[in-house]
């Protein structure tokens, strides 16, 4: 059998993955497993903290598992998770670039109150970091966060945020941003690494920006989850105002970042699940709507993670272009959301971390037989697992979907 070189392997990836995006039948159903760091870790044969704080054995275990277990999507090249300081110097990219990414060492250095780390408070073999947030902005600060939005991150909720920074301009907070922008210079060029090593191995590269909904923000970095549902009743106009200014602020700039962007623009939800339809329309769905919007004006599509169960909120999206990009649903069957969708928006998921788990490698196969069954028809399908798969998981269990697709997967012509 002939074999097929990297570049041709990474050009036919990426043509299934357009294809299905684009509502079209491929030549087969595209292929995501995200594989969580603990599996990559607990694979490669180290503790997940060994993975998050040495960039090189994170590159190799990370390699290893693209090889090991080959879907169409690479894996995402990032080891930490969004840093309040890149978005505080989103005005001064060449730098934002190196202090955009918050990893394990960098939390040691910032000692950040939002994250927690295998290793450092959590166990060493966690199967992630942990996004914990935190209350970084007082209820009673909106409109000094609305005059100024990434100024009052910078000179306000980013000394909060890290107790090596609490005292701007002293020697500690000034040694520390310094450790931390040569700690990022060896996360990039490690990243760099990686993609490359990607590449190699005939993945296409898919690098992409990664937003949010400004509700989603406000909750995540500035007032946690409970504190802004609390404030969408207390103090309306106010998150209102704070979602305007976020959204006028931050399109144009992402638009230029990703205008020439092969990928997509990965867009993670997490309120919507939580919010009744009367919040939903009003503080969600508006400002989830401009940015796909205004990505697909630009020739850049989306692919959104509608985490939860969003059944309810299932036909809004028909009112997104023909072909915005691809929605990723975590609890909602994708069999309902194909026969709402179908040839309108590309859908993705279908594979529970739960089956994996607790599933024998012929229930895996069967049940994604029939799943295809059902949604491959007409294209505009990408099968993947609705979260991360956990470290616990067989992996035979994994390769038994990378089996199921190559059986069942193949349109025929």
């Amino acid at each position: 059998m002939c074999k097929i070189d990297s570049e041709e392997l990474a050009r036919q990836r990426w043509e299934r993955i357009k294809a299905a995006a684009d509502l079209k039948e491929p030549d087969k159903v595209p292929l995501e497993l995200l594989l969580d760091f603990g599996f990559r870790a607990r694979w490669y044969g180290i503790t997940t903290y060994e993975f998050f704080f040495d960039y090189e054995k994170a590159k190799k275990a990370i390699i290893k598992t693209a090889t090991d277990f080959p879907t169409d999507f690479p894996p995402l090249p990032m080891f930490g998770t969004g840093s309040l300081i890149g978005l505080a110097l989103r005005d001064y990219p060449d730098i934002a670039r190196i202090a955009g990414v918050l990893t394990g060492p960098m939390h040691d250095i910032l000692r950040d109150k939002y994250t927690r780390w295998p290793g450092r408070e959590i166990s060493p073999n966690s199967g992630s970091f942990q996004f914990i947030g935190g209350e970084f902005m007082k209820a009673d600060e909106y409109d000094d966060f609305i005059s100024d939005p990434f100024g009052f991150i910078a000179e306000v909720v980013v000394p909060r945020a890290h107790q090596s920074l609490e005292r701007p301009g002293s020697a500690e907070a000034m040694a520390a941003l310094i450790r931390a922008a040569l700690e990022g210079l060896k996360y990039v060029e490690a990243v760099d690494s990686l993609v490359n090593g990607l590449i190699e191995l005939g993945y296409p590269s898919l690098l992409a920006f990664i937003t949010s909904v400004p509700l989603d923000f406000i909750g995540d970095f500035l007032r946690t989850i409970p504190g802004v549902l609390l404030d969408l009743r207390r103090r309306p106009d106010k998150v209102k105002e704070a979602c305007d200014v976020l959204i006028k602020e931050t399109m144009s700039r992402r638009i230029i970042l990703t205008s020439r962007s092969v990928g997509f623009v990965l867009i993670p939800l997490h309120l919507n699940e939580y919010l009744s339809p009367k919040l939903y329309y009003e503080f969600y769905w508006p400002y989830l709507k401009n940015i796909i919007t205004s990505f697909y004006n630009q020739g850049v599509k989306c692919q959104v993670a509608f985490e939860g169960r969003h059944d309810a909120y299932l036909e809004s999206i028909l009112e997104l272009p023909k072909g915005w990009g691809i929605a990723l649903f975590e609890k909602t069957d994708v069999r309902r959301a194909k026969r709402v969708l179908e040839g309108h928006t590309c859908v993705m998921g279908g594979v529970p971390p739960t089956l994996l788990l607790n599933a024998t490698p012929s229930e895996v196969e069967e049940y994604v037989r029939k799943l295809l069954e059902e949604v491959m028809p007409g294209g505009g399908f990408i099968l993947a697992a609705s979260t991360a798969i956990p470290a616990e998981t067989p992996p035979e269990n994994v390769r038994a979907v990378i089996r199921a697709v190559e059986k069942y997967g193949v349109y025929r012509r």
